[in-house]
């Protein structure tokens, strides 16, 4: 992966997608996984039961609905 050098006050590089953010945003990752959170951040966002489960599940197979055929995960 390449980095771009970003100059914010240079709104050129603003067109297509806004490099600052994605810049910002690969950053704030680094910082997650290296701080050690991504372990919390899975087991919160794990089902508390049941019923969350079945919830979850059936969000994820309405989401895969709407997905291009051809592009929809297999189960």
């Amino acid at each position: 992966m390449s980095k771009v050098k970003v100059n914010p006050e240079n709104s050129e590089l603003q067109g297509e997608g806004n490099y600052t953010a994605a810049q910002e945003y690969d950053e704030a990752t680094r910082k997650f996984i290296k701080d050690g959170k991504v372990k919390a951040a899975v087991e919160n966002a794990a089902p508390k039961n049941a019923q969350e489960e079945r919830e979850m599940l059936e969000a994820e197979e309405k989401g895969r609905g709407h997905a291009k055929p051809g592009l929809k995960p297999k189960p």
